[in-house]
This record gives structure tokens, C-alpha cells and sequence, in this order.
């Protein structure tokens, strides 16, 4: 993408903040089919040329700090991006993906086969679910919300990038357009894809979701 996608979000003067959120490069092929949260792996080599695709569209939007998840699939991203664009980067564990628990390695049929109850669960009310010896998603909500206050609060007037993960980013996102907590899973969030928030005193407009 171009640079002149820069014209289409104009930063308003009374804006008090701009998110713009990336979500990890595709990881590993060998965590591929699996469910991983907080497992720790690296990004693949389709997920570095990911992230390099989207340089131009980051740039443009002139993020001024990243601020990143621990694990090393949206670290990795975050380095990229940051030696690119030569900016500072903050680590905060709060922005990990959700923790799985006794799921975490295990493909769907085996999830299926060991928790076959949980996983009915998780299937059919996915934000009603507490993963065993994990998170729920009230503890990712949780943890995710009191980052981005501190954000805001923080970065007042500034355009600010994170690099996370898709649960992190569908709760920012539902938050910003107003969408209950069990319809987060209507959106969409692709390997890199990049959202943009702007936030007001009163309200959020939403520029941009998963390009």
C-alpha cells in the first residue's frame, strides 16, 4: 500500500489519541492447526514478509511509540516495525493473548477428544468460557481495558502503535465501536492486519479495521 493512504485517515486537531493496532505476523508452521495463546513462538518467514508489506500504510500514519506483547510472534513484528520506522518500543505484558490453560498445543480434534464439555462451551459461547487452569475472557477484557486506560491517559495527543494479538485487538476494537463482548468474533483480524482508532474527549471514531 502506498503512502498516500495517509490522506484518507487525517489525524482531527481535537483527537486526543490515535491507536492504530497490528496484530502478529502468521507464526511458525509447526503451531499451524494448533490452539496457542500463550504459547511462545516465532514468527515464520510469510509472517516477516507480512509485517514488511505493511510498512508503507505504518509509516504514513506516523506513529510516534510501539508498545508490544511479550511473546516473541508480536515482538518479533514489533522490531521490524520499529527498526524500519527507527521508534521506541515498550513491552507490556498485559497485552498477551489470552491464556488457554490445558488447551494450549492441542489441535481441535484433540481439544475436542480430552474437554469434549469445555470445548462445547467454547464453541458455541466463546466469551463464557473459563480454559482450564487459563484465562476467561473476563480476564483478558480485564487486563486489556486497564492497558488502554493507562494508554490514553499517557499518550494524550499522540499516535501511538500496538503490536498484540487478535483476542487483544477484537476487545480494544468491540469497546471502540460499542459491540457487546459475545459479537467480538465478528471481526475480523488476518496476520498483520492494522486497525486504526482515533479518540475524542466524548466518543471513538474507528478508521479502519483488519487492513
Amino acid at each position: 500500500m502506498s503512502t498516500g493512504q495517509s490522506k484518507t485517515f487525517p489525524l482531527a486537531p481535537t483527537a486526543i489519541t490515535r491507536l492504530i493496532l497490528m496484530r502478529h505476523g502468521e507464526p511458525e508452521e509447526h503451531i499451524q492447526g494448533r490452539c496457542y495463546g500463550n504459547l511462545d513462538v516465532n514468527l515464520s518467514e510469510c509472517g516477516e514478509r507480512q509485517i514488511l508489506e505493511k510498512l508503507d500504510l505504518l509509516r504514513s500514519l506516523v506513529p510516534k511509540i510501539i508498545y508490544t506483547s511479550p511473546a516473541k510472534r508480536a515482538s518479533a513484528s514489533a522490531r521490524r516495525v520499529a527498526g524500519e520506522l527507527n521508534l521506541p518500543i515498550q513491552m507490556a505484558d498485559d497485552l498477551r493473548e489470552i491464556h488457554f490453560g490445558s488447551f494450549e498445543g492441542l489441535t481441535f480434534d484433540e481439544i475436542q477428544r480430552k474437554h469434549p464439555s469445555e470445548y462445547a462451551l467454547w464453541m458455541e459461547k466463546p466469551t463464557e468460557i473459563q480454559f482450564p487452569d487459563g484465562e476467561s475472557f473476563d480476564d483478558l477484557n480485564t487486563r486489556v481495558e486497564a492497558f488502554l486506560r493507562r494508554l490514553l491517559e499517557i499518550h494524550r495527543s499522540e499516535t501511538v502503535l500496538v503490536v498484540s494479538h487478535a483476542g487483544v485487538n477484537r476487545v480494544i476494537l468491540a469497546q471502540a465501536l460499542g459491540l457487546s463482548p459475545r459479537n467480538i468474533f465478528q471481526i475480523d483480524q488476518s496476520y498483520a492486519g492494522i486497525s486504526v482508532i482515533d479518540y475524542f474527549e466524548n466518543t471513538t471514531l474507528v478508521r479502519l479495521v483488519n487492513g
